[in-house]
């Protein structure tokens, strides 16, 4: 008798452990639908944004956007194999500072003088840039997706690096720029100077309004990715951009000793581009020595609605939708960018950036 129950307990002891086993394997395959249905914030994906106060497309200020997203302009998205964090900025909106352009983009907190170390990288992919503007403006169908702004004096921008695609296009360009820091206190003759990484430069427009350049044969297309190093070290800005499948491209600049001092130093490219709407400046022979400069990241919209005629360069007469934002986005009126990774390093001696913010906010 002892003995049957003795077995009868081992059995139901064995049926016990066999149904706990197939209810764990059940749980593994069916994931708890509290933590499926988890929203995924930006943050989760790149945990760097106590180094940002976040400005969307509409002008405002976020802060430090930890847990933080809006459905217009800044979320996670997932593109079948991982998540990215999207920016996104329509043609016309509020925009932040004295900008003609709508940013949903990331500003650095601190600033750091630029004979110190500093560190950003980036890998992205830029999903939209307008599909209208005029061909001729060289902003037109134009995304910035990294920075360096100077928070001090005239606020000019040592660097601005550059994404566009024109119309019809597979492939669009990727440039950046250099902003001269202007000599005295008339920054209305500041200009840029751009170099192409892959594709044309910025100076490559089209003849007329919808006719445009031909196609870059080394270009990069939308979704396609790329990344940037950015690293100024001792004074010196060095650039390093990579892409599979496309020459990896380096370059540096110097941002404390100009070589723009005189009206003999403007390039080809700038007298062909700037000088001829009043763009003539010279730059001060320190260049950016003396100023506080911190990184940007993000979608930097360069297509707007204003009239090329107020300026050839940079206003783009595209479609704006009377500044309606859902119908931009319906027809592709406004630039997308999608980041997967990102990092930031700045020296120990770096300082608040809060007084750029309260003159721009």
């Amino acid at each position: 008798m002892n003995k049957i129950v003795i077995t009868s307990l081992s059995t139901f002891l064995i049926l016990g452990l066999f149904q706990l086993l197939i209810s764990c394997s059940n749980a593994a395959k069916e994931p708890d639908k509290k933590e499926a249905n988890k929203t995924v914030f930006p943050s989760d994906i790149i945990p760097f944004f106590n180094h940002w106060n976040l400005i969307l497309g509409d002008g405002s200020n976020v802060g430090h956007a930890n847990n933080f997203e809006h459905e217009d302009f800044f979320y996670a998205a997932h593109d079948g194999k991982r998540n990215w964090v999207v920016y996104k900025a329509p043609n016309a909106g509020d925009t932040h500072g004295t900008s003609n352009n709508t940013r949903t983009e990331l500003a650095q907190s601190k600033k750091w003088s630029p004979v110190t170390d500093a560190k950003l990288t980036a890998t992205l992919k830029v999903m939209n840039v307008s599909t209208t503007g005029d061909a001729r403006v060289a902003a037109s169908y134009a995304v910035v997706i990294g920075q360096i702004h100077s928070a001090d004096g005239h606020e000019n921008e040592p660097l601005k690096i550059f994404y566009k695609k024109f119309p019809g296009h597979t492939k669009g360009s990727v440039f950046w720029h250099y902003e001269i820091n202007t000599a005295g206190d008339d920054n209305s003759k500041r200009w840029d100077y751009s170099t192409a990484v892959w594709g044309h430069d910025f100076s490559v427009v089209g003849t007329d309004e919808n006719t445009y350049p031909e196609e870059p044969k080394d270009g990069i297309a939308l979704g396609e990715e790329l990344s940037y190093e950015i690293e100024v070290k001792d004074g010196v800005m060095n650039l390093k951009f990579t892409s599979e499948g496309h020459e990896t491209k380096s370059f540096t600049k110097n941002l404390i000793k100009s070589e723009y001092t005189t009206t003999a130093d403007i390039p080809k490219q700038t007298e062909d581009l700037f000088v001829p709407i009043g763009q003539d400046g010279v730059e001060r022979e320190n260049a950016y020595a003396d100023e506080g400069l911190f990184f940007k990241l993000g979608s930097y919209n360069q297509t707007n609605g204003k009239s090329p005629e107020v300026n050839k360069n940079w206003c783009s007469g595209a479609e704006t939708h009377g500044g309606d934002i859902q119908k931009q986005y319906e027809t592709g009126n406004y630039a997308e960018v999608w980041f997967k990774a990102a990092s930031i390093f700045v020296s120990e001696a770096a300082v608040s950036n809060e007084g750029y913010f309260r003159k721009n906010d």
